[in-house]
């Protein structure tokens, strides 16, 4: 078939380039987007009298029977038109005849592809937003009923300090938090239209900028043509916050891993969201956890590409930037489907409470404590945690817990210390005392829940309204 860009070429493309050119069986996802950005676009030609207003409602109904037809998978994508946004044309001069020629009318396809990339991105980002409010209902459930089982905190991966598993839960609520914070302010450099920027340099024609990108819901324009075709910054942005959001699911499931393991015994993965082995009949495996870890390094690989591609090109629009696409396409379904399964995974996962409490009782988890008491009593904390790790390791050597020593021991080590420090060093009193704001003390992690559950509240409400 005749390219739409060929009156100046006298012989036809290599069947080979035309393959390797065409960007339709991917960017048919921009369908819908398309379409829509067309209709908004006819209207504004209509609208200014650039075009009739009778061809402007022709060419509009017609872009609505394609786009019904696109819903209902009717359509048959045509490799040799290249790219979506010749597909509609093509499809729309089938439906209403030349008129449908009349549609590009100060357009570019460089405009139009970053507008419908920006329309589909704002989709996909309120989608990632309500996963992440069930997310955070799951989350918050968790931790209220977990927020008084005692287990061991880690640092170095070495037991350090008894916290509340409500509180450890909580960490990740507040790292998904500034995610869903990301994707937010990330919109608001989506919701800017480039349609009018031509193909580079804008447009002689008198359009309306501004009448199109409020018809699409956009917030403003562009304010120089030439970056509005050529930047992809707004993709770049997307996926980046993509990439925290799997980093923070990742470090979940490591931690889910390490704690579904025998050495750890901390939790049990349902039997739904877990597999066995072909070869060893005991086997349960945490798959659905390793595999989001494994998919995040799928994500990074998608922001190291666009990264890439961008880093050298001249201004204005570049054949290179269609390489946006599929990484785009890729992190969305990416992020999102280990958000799906990640989330009732979650909500299913057994806590083994009695094995966590055992856990802080070897460690030394109170030493930390023992030291704060003799603060307490005067002594500079340097000169503490000497004393206290003195004592630590008097007790590696004699087999003992600090809270097994006795009165006699604990004196030798430092006169100040009393018959009350044994109930300085029980574990629930160690978590009860760190009530710090954002500590991990009982009374704080309630605090913290209430105050996760407003905010949950406050942006569900903003999102209906």
């Amino acid at each position: 078939m005749a390219k739409a860009w060929g009156g100046r070429f006298q012989k036809e493309t290599a069947p080979l380039m035309d393959d390797f050119h065409s960007s339709i069986h991917f960017d048919y996802r921009l369908a819908e987007e398309d379409i829509r950005g067309s209709i908004a676009h006819a209207k504004m030609l209509g609208d200014t009298g650039i075009i009739t207003r009778s061809e402007a409602d022709t060419i509009i109904i017609g872009l609505k029977r394609i786009l019904e037809k696109v819903k209902a998978g009717q359509i048959s994508w045509d490799p040799s038109a290249e790219d979506i946004h010749m597909n509609v044309e093509q499809l729309l001069i089938r439906e209403i005849g030349e008129l449908g020629k009349k549609l590009h009318t100060a357009r570019s396809r460089n405009d139009q592809v970053a507008l419908d990339t920006r329309l589909y991105l704002r989709t996909e980002i309120s989608a990632l937003q309500t996963i992440f409010q069930k997310l955070f209902q799951v989350l918050l459930k968790l931790a209220e009923r977990e927020q008084a089982t005692i287990m061991p905190g880690y640092t170095h991966l070495q037991r350090a300090q008894p916290v509340l598993l409500g509180h450890h839960l909580l960490a990740y609520f507040e790292m998904f938090r500034r995610d869903y914070q990301r994707l937010e302010d990330c919109l608001k450099r989506v919701l800017i239209s480039p349609l009018g920027s031509g193909a580079l340099a804008g447009t002689g024609i008198p359009i309306d900028r501004e009448k199109v990108a409020a018809e699409l819901g956009f917030s403003g324009i562009t304010g120089n043509s030439i970056d509005g075709v050529s930047d992809r910054d707004f993709v770049i942005e997307f996926i980046s916050v993509a990439s925290l959001i799997m980093m923070h699911l990742s470090r979940f499931c490591e931690e889910l891993v390490l704690w579904s393991s025998m050495e750890f015994g901390f939790v049990e993965m349902d039997d739904a969201y877990s597999t066995g082995s072909s070869i060893m009949p005991q086997k349960k495996n945490p798959d659905v956890a390793e595999l989001i870890r494994g998919k995040t390094g799928r994500v990074y690989g998608n922001l190291m590409a666009i990264l890439t591609v961008m880093k050298g090109l001249p201004l204005a629009y570049n054949k290179d930037m269609q390489e946006d696409k599929e990484a785009l396409f890729d992190t969305v379904d990416t992020v999102k489907g280990c958000l799906t399964i990640f989330i009732p995974m979650l909500d299913t996962l057994s806590f083994n409470r009695a094995r966590m409490l055992e856990a802080t009782k070897d460690g030394f988890l109170n030493a930390t404590d023992l030291a704060d008491y003799l603060v307490k009593k005067g002594l500079p904390f340097r000169t503490a945690h000497a004393v206290v790790g003195k004592l630590v390791k008097y007790c590696l050597d004699n087999g003992k817990r600090l809270e097994d020593l006795s009165l006699k021991e604990f004196q030798k080590a430092s006169s100040l210390i009393g018959e009350d420090i044994y109930q300085f060093l029980k574990i629930e009193k160690v978590v009860e005392v760190r009530n710090s704001v954002g500590g991990t003390g009982f009374a704080q992690v309630r605090s913290e829940i209430e105050k996760a559950s407003s905010w949950l509240e406050s942006i569900k409400h903003y999102n209906k309204g």
